[in-house]
């Protein structure tokens, strides 16, 4: 059975004319469109644009994509590759979700194998050491996006510094970079094996600021995954959402992104209309 990543982030409801009757009956406004924007996700009052001297990218989802996997997986497990793919990415989240929670830190590529073999097993499938070190390779050299290059090197040509913010071990970032043709791109790359805790804590963000010496203002966060972009601007950032799913909503954790694009590419022309 197909497991669908978007089960992460629920779907949005409509209103209902029963509910909009008893809003109109209490002496307020019917409920037209959709469901207003929690205080705190309101946009800031100045352009969030403007200030910004580097981004700072997710990496997993966002640059590379976790599941161009799905081919290696089927070819070992006929009939049951998008189904190990879609669980194992989500039993990484979960993993880290729940490390992070208990105090109990493992690097990334470790809470990877983990979830590989959790997944595996859930599927009853045969998981040899021969099986499971192809599929650990494969995440060294995961496919990136198409916009990612072309988006990287436009932001680059306009004097911004990039760099990666990611959950991701040290290693294997900089062998997706490589695989990828983005390494000389980059700037630095930033992993949270510095601080020894997962997004989406603020430790992680402030990180960020820290190693790319730059104010709270002036650092872009850039991620595909809602979640991330809620951690984000829960830490104060100006973020930037990928919505590489029109059909996927964002997050209800009380926090929007400043600007919701469909790629990477759609960022350098933000800055060009700056101020």
């Amino acid at each position: 059975m197909k497991l669908d990543r978007r089960a992460f982030v629920g779907t949005l409801g409509a209103a209902t004319v029963g509910a909009a009757g008893a809003r109109a009956a209490a002496g307020s406004p019917p409920a037209t469109g959709p469901r207003p924007v929690p205080a705190a996700a309101v946009a800031r009052q100045t352009d969030p644009v403007v200030a910004i001297e580097a981004f700072a990218f997710d990496a997993y989802g966002t640059l590379f994509d976790v599941f161009s996997v799905t081919a290696l997986c089927e070819e070992l497990f006929p009939e049951n590759g998008d189904a190990l793919a879609q669980r194992w990415r989500a039993k990484q989240l979960q993993y880290s979700l729940l490390r992070s929670l208990m105090g109990r830190h493992r690097d990334f590529w470790l809470v990877t194998e983990d979830a590989l073999v959790y997944a595996a097993r859930s599927l009853n499938l045969d998981l040899t050491d021969a099986r499971r070190a192809r599929l650990m390779d494969a995440y060294q050299t995961l496919e990136a996006f198409p916009d990612v290059r072309p988006g990287l090197e436009a932001l680059r040509d306009r004097g911004v510094r990039l760099a990666i913010l990611s959950n991701g071990e040290p290693r294997m970032l900089e062998a997706a970079a490589r695989s990828a043709g983005i390494d000389t791109l980059l700037d630095t790359i930033i992993s949270v094996e510095e601080v020894k805790i997962f997004k989406v804590s603020p430790r992680v963000y402030n990180l960020g600021l820290e190693r790319l010496g730059v104010g709270r203002s002036a650092l872009g966060f850039v991620s595909s995954n809602g979640w991330d972009i809620a951690g984000a601007a829960s830490a104060g950032l100006p973020t930037f959402w990928i919505q590489r799913s029109a059909a996927e909503p964002p997050e209800e954790l009380g926090f929007a992104a400043d600007r919701v694009v469909a790629a990477i590419t759609d960022l350098p022309p933000l800055l060009e209309g700056a101020g």
